[in-house]
């Protein structure tokens, strides 16, 4: 289940807990909070109420940033589908519009979120209490299997949050900051391949566990470059299918819709030869650098500043490579 802020980006992530500016601030910066928040409004403004609710069936996705990408593929006319804030922004002022949009709605799709999640009634089965009828869950897609050394560690309060230039840990870096020497740089192929494996089973064990009424995990049966772009941030093949998924578990006729751009790309993951080569993808090309809003970012410039930001959080780095152990056994001896 969501049990903290995803990683990657979603529009307007911090101004969801922009508090007010102080009575004391200059006019600029007060200013600068009501453009913010009007912005916010405006993005999600049949939401929010300033722009009238569809009169036509209309859906909602309510989850972390995969729901909105889930949202384009599932609009249509016949059917729209408003936006909602992710439920990590979600706040107490809130909840007037969550409820009037979820009682309103002909259809919703939700990704699996905890009762009293941060402390409000927006649970997955909480909202699901609200809804009509057709109400379908889907986990949240997390696959590690084309990105073996990265890991989203988070912890307790997420009190550090996510490490600087992208919010990924890379277990190698991880060991670096730790002394652990034995960690190899490149896996062998049996550990990229117990680690794809491994990926796979916790997310059908999460489907299992949460019940979803709809299951992604077979999509990584065999794997390609093309089904992620880092490890929680599906590509276009995943989300139109889980999307056709969707509208055929909720009775619609529709088919999800290509926006022909590419969706969740603010930030792509190298892409390793020993991953190809391990996993047999022959008409695949190597990746050797990170893309962030589409500039190239050096593998080593990452690693630099991860762990100067290691090097700082000492308690932090004793957790997540706690955290880190399972993926850890099997880069180092393949899950033997």
């Amino acid at each position: 289940m969501i049990a903290g802020r995803p990683g990657g980006i979603c529009w307007a992530a911090t101004v969801a807990a922009m508090p007010s500016a102080p009575a004391t601030a200059p006019p600029a910066e007060v200013e600068s909070v009501r453009d913010a928040r009007a912005a916010r409004r405006g993005h999600y403004a049949e939401f929010y109420g300033e722009r009238p609710l569809p009169s036509a069936p209309y859906g909602l996705v309510l989850g972390n940033c995969q729901a909105e990408s889930l949202r384009i593929v599932l609009d249509s006319e016949q059917a729209p589908w408003i936006r909602v804030p992710p439920v990590f922004e979600l706040d107490e002022a809130d909840l007037p519009h969550l409820r009037r949009a979820v009682v309103g709605a002909s259809f919703i799709v939700a990704q699996p979120v905890r009762d009293d999640y941060r402390g409000l009634p927006i649970g997955s089965e909480q909202l699901r209490a609200l809804a009509r009828d057709d109400f379908a869950t889907v986990p949240s897609i997390r696959f590690a299997g084309l990105h073996p050394a990265h890991l989203i560690l988070r912890d307790p309060g997420f009190v550090h949050g996510d490490p600087p230039l992208v919010p990924y840990h890379d277990l190698r870096v991880l060991a670096e900051a730790v002394g652990a020497a034995e960690v190899p740089v490149q896996p062998s192929a049996a550990a990229v391949r117990s680690i794809a494996e491994l990926s796979r089973d916790e997310l059908r064990s999460r489907e299992l566990r949460a019940g979803t009424d709809v299951i992604v995990s077979d999509l990584f049966d065999e794997p390609g470059f093309g089904l992620m772009r880092t490890i929680n941030h599906p590509g276009n093949p995943v989300l139109l299918e889980v999307g056709d998924r969707l509208l055929r578990r909720l009775g619609l006729t529709a088919r999800a819709a290509d926006p022909g751009r590419p969706l969740l790309a603010s930030v792509i993951a190298p892409r390793e030869a020993a991953v190809i080569e391990a996993l047999g993808l022959r008409d695949e090309s190597a990746l050797e650098h990170w893309i962030v809003d589409g500039a190239p970012l050096a593998v080593d410039e990452v690693r630099r500043a991860h762990l100067d930001w290691y090097a700082r959080r000492p308690d932090l780095v004793e957790y997540a490579w706690r955290r880190a152990q399972p993926t850890v056994e099997r880069w180092m001896d393949g899950g033997r």
